[in-house]
């Protein structure tokens, strides 16, 4: 059992100058100023730039600073693949940084699971914290139109045809709709919700339960059904992954699980504990992360810069 309380965390300042200097600085463009501005502070040898196509930029939309990556890819195993490539094989001894804040999710956990592939072993971790979110309870992170609800590419477990004590564990965000497509296509499993608690800002906890309640039918709502509700704070991905290690060995001393799916729908740090979670103690197991995946991502959701935080990533052998 992994150990999440050694990792390494602390505020940046959001104001003055960083005394970090990194090799290799990755981010994820959108239109958010806690994108751009934070871009513009990093200190880093060569900065990138990742256009995901999700965000359906115009080529003369594109940032003017950094280096680009851009690519049709809509598969996000094929794109983080190729950005990969376009970065070179002289990673594994760099000291990159990796800002989640624009990254959509599935990108973002498919290249943490391929970084720990290649043999990084310390990574650099930034996000950003709005001051609001531009709509409030009303925010859409996405179009809310989803293709698919499908396993992320690298977290495809090894799933068991026995499924009479199947779970499904959600980080419940904002969009409803997503949440319900997920407990949808997933109807047979035993349902728990992981809420942000300590939420990002105080308000934003009522926002995110008023919205995840709108999910309640899919969930399920009769007594002997409705879906257990956990808490992890929304900034604090090495608490996520503890927290969900706890509930698995909870659930598996009650009745040994048959199989576990996983989908992150809360915020980026919550995000990334899920991935830590499934890259330390999931991988080889009936264990998959699955995603509602959408046609399209709002450009930019909120206004202002709370708090800058720095997760230090340590890949165990």
């Amino acid at each position: 059992m992994m150990d999440y309380t050694i990792y390494y965390k602390n505020t940046l300042p959001a104001n003055d100058d960083w005394k970090e200097q990194w090799d290799i600085y990755i981010s994820a463009y959108n239109s958010s100023d806690r994108v751009n501005e934070v871009f513009d502070k990093a200190n880093a040898v060569q900065k990138y730039w990742v256009i995901q196509p999700d965000y359906e930029y115009a080529e003369k939309d594109y940032p003017t600073s950094g280096i680009k990556f851009v690519s049709g890819q809509r598969d996000e195993g094929e794109f983080i693949k190729e950005f990969l490539e376009f970065l070179g094989e002289e990673t594994v001894d760099k000291k990159i940084c990796i800002d989640i804040t624009g990254f959509i999710k599935p990108y973002m956990m498919t290249l943490f699971f391929l970084l720990k592939h290649k043999g990084i072993k310390k990574v650099d971790v930034l996000y950003s914290e709005p001051e609001k979110y531009v709509k409030k309870e009303e925010t859409k992170f996405s179009n809310e139109f989803v293709r698919e609800v499908r396993q992320v590419a690298g977290f495809m477990g090894c799933h068991d045809t026995v499924t009479s004590n199947d779970v499904l564990i959600i980080g419940a965000g904002y969009d409803d709709q997503l949440i319900s497509q997920v407990a949808k296509d997933k109807d047979n499993c035993r349902k728990i919700q992981v809420y942000g608690l300590p939420s990002l800002r105080p308000d934003m906890y009522q926002e995110n339960i008023l919205n995840a309640n709108q999910a309640s039918e899919a969930l399920g709502v009769d007594p002997g059904n409705s879906p257990k509700k956990k808490f992890a704070p929304a900034n604090d991905p090495f608490v996520t992954a503890q927290t969900l290690n706890e509930i698995y060995l909870e659930l598996n001393r009650e009745k040994t699980i048959t199989n576990l799916y996983l989908s992150p729908l809360a915020t980026k740090p919550q995000a990334l504990g899920f991935t830590l979670f499934y890259l330390f103690e999931c991988q080889g197991k009936n264990i998959s992360m699955i995603y509602p995946f959408c046609d399209s991502h709002a450009k930019t959701t909120s206004d202002g810069i709370s708090r800058i935080w720095k997760y230090v990533v340590e890949f165990p052998n």
